[in-house]
């Protein structure tokens, strides 16, 4: 009897020496993670009803799920591993595929999320330019130059507070239709073909003013 018990004391030992301690406490801290997962896991759970799905933004819905897809996913995985299964065997390899898509589609549309809105619309300022010339075709050669710089911005400077102000109604999100977007090039391009005379014109337009001054003269004398 006495021998038998030596036996099997010597045989426990034994035993537990076929399992690693590294292995055992790695087991022991997979189960401790599982145990802190399950009410977290049950809360999300909690989310992916339909009623409360439906009340959610389109972008926070998909992240609910791809989350609950992912932690489904993940823990079938670490199932199939604790059971000496490996998952690129099995046919859980398509599903992980199939989520890696899924998450590559969701992080470009979170990204996009981010961006600041952008205009829909842009003044093509050398398009307008053309326009003008042709819709005035007395310009001299060097009101025709200073149009062409002024849609390239090298010799038109706004002033601090048109500065300020085109930053706030950018802050603001507002976006610039053409018309008005056109009304300003225009306003521009008057200021920087007027000169400094009396009326305030020049080229063209300041004969033109000035054939009218004499017409109503001589209708007087």
């Amino acid at each position: 009897m006495e021998g038998g018990g030596e036996g099997s004391s010597s045989a426990a030992p034994a035993a537990a020496g076929v399992v690693p301690k590294s292995a055992m406490e790695a087991v022991k801290q997979a189960l401790a993670h599982l145990e802190e997962l399950k009410p977290q896991l049950e809360e999300m759970l909690s989310l992916a009803q339909p009623e409360v799905l439906a009340q959610m933004q389109p972008l926070k819905r998909a992240k609910v799920t791809y989350m609950l897809a992912e932690a489904t996913t993940t823990i079938f995985n670490l199932r199939l591993r604790c059971t000496g299964v490996n998952p690129d065997d099995h046919r859980v390899k398509s599903e992980i595929e199939r989520l890696d898509v899924y998450k590559d589609k969701f992080q470009r549309c979170m990204d996009r999320s981010k961006e600041p809105l952008r205009p829909t619309t842009v003044l093509n300022r050398q398009a307008a330019t053309r326009f003008i010339e042709h819709s005035l075709p007395d310009l001299s050669s060097a009101q025709r130059q200073n149009i062409r710089d002024l849609s390239k911005g090298e010799k038109s400077r706004m002033r601090y507070s048109e500065t300020s102000a085109k930053k706030r109604k950018y802050q603001s999100n507002e976006k610039q239709s053409v018309r008005s977007a056109a009304k300003e090039f225009l306003e521009k391009a008057a200021r920087e073909l007027n000169g400094n005379n009396e009326n305030g014109l020049k080229g063209p337009l300041m004969a033109a003013a000035e054939g009218t001054s004499d017409d109503v003269e001589m209708g007087t004398a």
